[in-house]
């Protein structure tokens, strides 16, 4: 299945597009759909499956169909490992670059550099 067959918003499948996605990976396809009709799931994929944009491209579509006009925190996804938040993140900005949307990477541990940013 492919993802332009999806009902996601434009700003989501330009996003897709520049980063080359165009077919959807098993998990995705059967997650994708399940999620835009706003049912729970519980998956279980292995590595370099496509379980990120399985989660966060419904969830990018939801935000942007309900808009955030008080600029307030709408999802807060929690990861393990910071290496994992990280490459979310990334993902997360590369699938939401044409979108209204902004994220925040917050772990502990570091340096302290980037604590203003965080906070």
């Amino acid at each position: 299945m492919r993802f332009d067959e999806l009902d996601l918003e434009d700003e989501i499948l330009d996003g897709l597009e520049d980063m080359n996605f165009h077919e959807m990976t098993p998990v995705q396809e059967h997650t994708i759909p399940v999620i835009l009709e706003g049912r729970d799931i519980i998956g279980c994929a292995q590595t370099g499956t496509g379980k990120t944009a399985a989660y966060t491209l419904p969830l990018l579509n939801r935000l942007l169909i309900e808009g955030n006009p008080d600029n307030v925190v709408k999802s807060l996804i929690i990861v393990p490992t910071r290496e994992l938040a990280q490459q979310i993140d990334q993902q997360f900005q590369g699938f939401s670059y044409y979108a209204p949307l902004s994220t925040t990477v917050v772990y502990g541990g570091g340096d302290g550099k980037g604590w203003d940013i965080q906070k």
